[in-house]
């Protein structure tokens, strides 16, 4: 049951929302949707089919596939734009390591997280997008606080976290020399909440992934990795079954689970308002340095 307050504050959420994701199709000529099939970036194919309708998206959905993503997310993100007659592109972080652009890491930590900064960038030379819309919230991470809601990229595609343009009373440049483009985050003032609230406010689908589930888990010093072809494991690593649900959605090798026994929408939301981390805090990747987030950000990462 969601409070008069909270619907409220939702409706105002959803509203601002659908204001910058207009601003972005009336500023710029070549916009996509970073869409992974995870929650954040179905709220906003759901906020940008609302900001259009009657009439369709106006610019296509770009998945940058590492090649290790969850089954259930890509079976998700097929019949989601089947629904909704999106135009989905697809590029492979596995064509990128094929071509000599990338170089897979190797180790028991390895993954191929990373190497989609590299696919994604030569996505958008070849797909000549001057903008790119993406679900980063400013709750999830210290480096994603200091994202405008558009992120200014150079014509090298990386980003500055120092030169951000002011946003007064929603007021957003877009304005930019040739070569560069921005990053566009509609939903930067939600929290995982927010997400979760909204979710079930408008009854949108979600992933299996996302409820409680049964996985043969990794437990790779507290971090429960889904054990598969696509980890290395460490001698003496053993897959252990559990119950757990993922709070985030990435790539296999590096997005960790949570014990859980949510198995609805509502039983998730109760478990978020109880929990002392965040959900970033289940990613491998960002716990490589203090400043792993903001270092990837820099070379042009989502």
């Amino acid at each position: 049951m969601i409070s008069t307050y909270n619907l409220n504050h939702l409706r105002e959420l959803e509203a601002e929302s659908i204001y910058v994701i207009r601003e972005v199709a009336a500023q710029f000529e070549k916009p996509g949707l970073l869409f992974s099939g995870g929650k954040d970036s179905i709220c906003i194919a759901h906020l940008a089919r609302k900001a259009f309708y009657p009439a369709h998206m106006p610019f296509p959905l770009v998945h940058i596939d590492t090649g290790h993503n969850f089954q259930e997310t890509l079976d998700f993100r097929d019949s989601f734009v089947k629904e909704i007659g999106a135009n989905l592109i697809v590029r492979s972080v596995q064509d990128s390591i094929d071509q000599g652009r990338a170089t897979e890491e190797k180790g028991t930590n390895a993954s191929r997280n990373m190497l989609q900064t590299v696919t994604l960038l030569d996505a958008i030379e070849e797909l000549q997008l001057d903008a790119c819309l993406g679900g980063a919230r400013r709750d999830e991470e210290k480096a994603r606080a200091k994202e405008r809601f558009f992120s200014h990229r150079d014509e090298f595609g990386q980003w500055d976290p120092k030169n951000q343009r002011a946003e007064l009373w929603n007021l957003f440049n877009g304005r930019k020399n040739m070569g560069e483009h921005f990053r566009i985050f509609p939903i930067s003032n939600w929290t995982e909440m927010d997400v979760w609230q909204y979710i079930l406010l408008e009854n949108l689908e979600m992933p299996s992934i996302y409820f409680s589930h049964k996985r043969n888990i990794i437990n790779r010093s507290g971090l429960l990795l889904s054990d598969s072809a696509f980890l290395n494991k460490k001698d003496g690593e053993l897959p252990e079954e559990m119950t757990v649900r993922f709070r985030t959605i990435g790539d296999m090798t590096c997005t960790g689970a949570v014990e859980s026994t949510a198995v609805t929408v509502a039983d998730v939301i109760e478990e978020v308002a109880a929990a002392r981390e965040t959900e970033r805090g289940t990613r491998a990747d960002d716990k490589r340095t203090e400043a792993a987030m903001e270092d990837r950000k820099k070379e042009g990462y989502f």
